[in-house]
């Protein structure tokens, strides 16, 4: 065994550039599997985090228009609604969010003398101060309006951006108006951005007070609530509760599914798509270091007729080539193990993510690429042995 080694290590390290090209493929076969994978989980990480921030944590609680269980009346949700799920534990934020039967009024950025041919059928919603916080609403510019809006029943309006850049308003410094139909409301501020709640970035939104005033809202179409971190199933369940002791049935609640499913369901689908990938890297590797393998037993058949001759045996042969082929998938796999993992680390700090790395696969790579040089150098060397000594000499 101890020649063998020998042997092994004097044939590699003979054709130093050999080795390097052959070195390479399993270098880049590992480390696209080491990284690909690495990537992979940190991708998974951040995908399953903002999923917990956003969606995870949304509930939506509204009147079931089926009215609850036999024999009870539809409700409607209270104005204090908010309040009352503001006492769970576990609850961020809670405003109420509803739809304005405006009917054919139009909204327009400047008052219109006779008609209303140049305004925007745009949508516009009543909500509660704490709304913005509930759906994590930032602002472009200006102010949301607050409670003292809401009890004053002011005409302010706060103008998605997407329905202020309809209207064209993109400061409000000089308080700008918008009219909907012949009624001014002056705009205190623009939303940038929200989640889970999409449509408010193309309405015109007041506050529930002045929309009781101009319009008659009766109740909230609904309640918009933001919960910690895994605490959305439990608010689901217990929302209708603080908000109708009496009937809570009759009100409906949407809640994010499980988050253990969901997080499962996206990291097996990205593992298995890199996985893919690092096994097709892999196989590249292999072929390469078969390839040049059986090149350098058409190069040294003198060599193999000359250890022939002196009385080596077939598996003497066949086994210092697999050795040979042994040792460079080795050396690639520990070689593109230590690029796998820089490259992971590296991609994640220029992310600012946090990177998540495999040990079972840092550690089993080196081994990983022995074995793909074992497989891959299996022919080669049995070509090698099926060489015959007069043959390789007389070609010699």
């Amino acid at each position: 065994m101890r020649d063998l080694l020998d042997e092994a290590l004097a044939g590699v390290a003979a054709r130093p550039t050999r080795l390097v090209l052959t070195t390479l493929g399993t270098v880049l076969g590992v480390a696209a599997l080491v990284a690909t994978v690495g990537l992979g989980q940190t991708a998974n990480g951040q995908i399953t985090q903002r999923f917990d921030l956003a969606a995870a944590t949304r509930v939506v609680v509204s009147p079931d228009d089926k009215g609850g269980q036999e024999g009870e009346a539809a409700t409607q949700l209270p104005w204090d609604a908010p309040d009352r799920i503001r006492r769970l534990n576990g609850v961020d934020a809670a405003g109420t969010v509803s739809t304005l039967d405006v009917g054919d009024d139009l909204v327009r950025s400047v008052a219109g003398l006779d008609t209303q041919k140049d305004g925007h059928a745009l949508t516009v919603l009543a909500g509660s101060p704490g709304l913005f916080e509930a759906v994590r609403a930032t602002l472009r510019t200006g102010r949301y309006f607050d409670a003292g809006h809401d009890s004053r029943a002011d005409r302010v309006v706060v103008l998605g951006k997407n329905a202020a850049d309809r209207l064209g308003i993109n400061r409000v410094d000089s308080q700008p108006a918008v009219f909907i139909g012949d009624q001014p409301y002056t705009v205190i501020g623009i939303l940038d951005s929200v989640s889970g709640r999409a449509e408010l970035l193309d309405s015109v939104i007041m506050p529930n007070g002045t929309a009781k005033a101009a319009y008659d809202l009766e109740a909230p179409d609904s309640v918009e609530i933001r919960t910690q971190v895994g605490a959305a199933q439990l608010i689901a369940k217990q929302a209708p509760v603080a908000i109708d002791p009496n009937n809570p049935s009759t009100l409906k609640v949407d809640a994010p599914p499980a988050q253990g499913g969901v997080r499962k369901g996206v990291q097996s689908d990205l593992n298995a798509l890199f996985l893919l990938l690092g096994a097709v890297a892999l196989l590249v590797g292999g072929l390469g270091i078969a390839n040049v393998t059986l090149l350098s037993v058409l190069e040294r058949v003198s060599e193999i007729g000359l250890r022939r001759a002196l009385g080596a045996a077939r598996r003497h042969v066949a086994a210092q080539f697999l050795v040979e082929s042994v040792l460079v998938g080795f050396l690639g796999g520990l070689l593109g193990t230590a690029v796998g993992v820089l490259l992971t680390v590296g991609v994640s700090w220029g992310r600012d993510w946090t990177p998540i790395l495999s040990t079972s696969l840092s550690f089993g790579s080196p081994f990983l690429g022995a074995f793909i040089g074992l497989v891959a150098g299996t022919y080669p060397a049995w070509k090698a042995s099926a060489i015959q000594p007069i043959t390789a000499l007389r070609g010699a």
